[in-house]
């Protein structure tokens, strides 16, 4: 009878020392809940700004007077802003007009359904309004799969199903059709403003400067590890490069996304309306390229185990090392003129530095005084040096593209020459990814 008392006083003890524990416990949490906001001050910001408009819109359930306009039909009012309301201006901007656009689209169209089925017999209206539910249904969700249309207007289309079908099918059983549209409609009208002008209002965060400053710092990072590779000391100490420029071969995605946001904004600081935004995803697109490959100079060629075994062998490596190093200097002037909105200088004289310095390389590599004997121990220099030979290449072709981007976007002539040694600002952290909702 001992040994239960003696298990009974166990779990007494631990569920007091649990007790005991909760102070240190719930100061932990609140030292996590503390580091996290100031990881982004704008999570909690936006957190206010949600808070904010559904207490707002709260307000049609609250006052009498609003309430009698629009009865329980306000309560899509709170609704529409839990789902519509993002992170960014783009993000709230394009899922408000989708679900006002749907939703004005779709009722009209239920209640034209309606109307037309009611003209038959009772057995005639279930049979037309089943046969329009089916070919709407069916028609919109096929277009749906349509690359553009999904990238853009998917939430929309899945709204315009949602209402639809709402307002048709109820309007079988309920002859009051006319009201519930046009209340659900006013309330949803009420909810997508009311997020938008708070979203754009109160410290509004624009996807599409996120964006501009991503592609940047992709094209810094890239720079920085060149001129880092080039730098003898950096490259026998390969700590000293670090991996940032791994981040860039993930970006896609987040890219696109960002760019398909980015076409709700309006016009906002330096970013004018109709602003180029897939011009962004080309660059984004290079810089990917050259990230393969400068990853491949990290992982097979960064350890020091190409090394000069004769006087050639140096030459090759001086050339290689000059090459890395003025490549990288391109890709970071122009990352520092784009992150300024500053045009830069023509493209061709960009990059007359890298491309001498290519040509450097191609004249050691053709010269007859290679030693065959020697040829395979130098093979793993060559490799380096043609694999930064294609990377001078596709410098080449970024410089292109962000020349490109100056032009149609209408950049500031700069007064001066854009030094890329001028320091620049931190990387924003990365946006949450809206989601779809009901």
């Amino acid at each position: 009878m001992a040994a239960p008392v003696e298990e009974g006083g166990h779990a007494g003890k631990r569920g007091f020392d649990w007790i005991l524990d909760l102070p240190s416990g719930a100061a932990a949490i609140a030292m996590r809940v503390k580091e996290f906001g100031k990881e982004d001050p704008r999570r909690a910001i936006h957190s206010f700004k949600v808070g904010l408009a559904l207490t707002m819109v709260s307000l049609f359930y609250y006052f009498k007077p609003l309430y009698d306009g629009f009865g329980v039909n306000a309560i899509w009012a709170v609704l529409t802003v839990v789902v519509v309301f993002e992170f960014s201006v783009g993000a709230t901007l394009g899922k408000g007009l989708n679900r006002m656009v749907a939703t004005f689209v779709a009722g009209g169209l239920g209640i034209g359904a309606h109307h037309l089925a009611s003209l038959s017999s009772p057995t005639g209206e279930l049979i037309l309004i089943a046969a329009f539910v089916f070919i709407i249904a069916a028609v919109v969700t096929f277009t749906r799969f349509f690359p553009k249309v999904k990238a853009r207007y998917d939430y929309g289309f899945n709204i315009f199903i949602l209402t639809f079908s709402l307002v048709s099918v109820s309007g079988y059983r309920d002859s009051q059709v006319w009201t519930m549209a046009h209340e659900r409609l006013s309330t949803i009208l009420v909810g997508s403003s009311t997020a938008v002008i708070v979203c754009v209002v109160v410290y509004p965060v624009w996807i599409g400067e996120e964006l501009h400053n991503l592609v940047v710092t992709n094209i810094e990072n890239l720079g920085e590890f060149l001129v880092g590779f080039g730098d003898a000391e950096s490259n026998n100490n390969a700590k000293t490069l670090g991996e940032d420029h791994k981040s860039v071969l993930a970006s896609k995605s987040n890219e696109e996304n960002m760019a398909n946001l980015a076409r709700w904004e309006p016009g906002h600081g330096r970013f004018r309306l109709q602003h180029p935004w897939k011009q962004y995803l080309k660059i984004g697109t290079l810089a990917r390229e050259c990230a393969y490959k400068v990853d491949a100079l990290s992982s097979s060629y960064l350890n020091p185990h190409v090394q000069p075994i004769d006087e050639m062998g140096s030459r090759v490596e001086a050339a290689c090392r000059e090459l890395s190093t003025e490549c990288g200097r391109v890709l970071k002037e122009l990352a520092l003129a784009t992150r300024k909105m500053k045009r830069t200088k023509p493209a061709d004289a960009m990059v007359a530095s890298s491309r001498a310095a290519a040509d450097d390389l191609k004249l050691v590599l053709d010269t007859n005084k290679w030693e065959r004997q020697r040829f395979v121990e130098l093979v793993p220099i060559a490799a380096l040096a043609a694999v930064l030979l294609e990377i001078a290449e596709t410098t080449e072709r970024i410089a292109d593209a962000v020349v490109e981007l100056s032009s149609k976007a209408h950049f500031k002539s700069a007064d001066s020459a854009v030094s890329p040694e001028q320091p620049s600002p931190p990387p924003a952290a990365a946006l949450p990814v809206s989601s779809g909702g009901a």
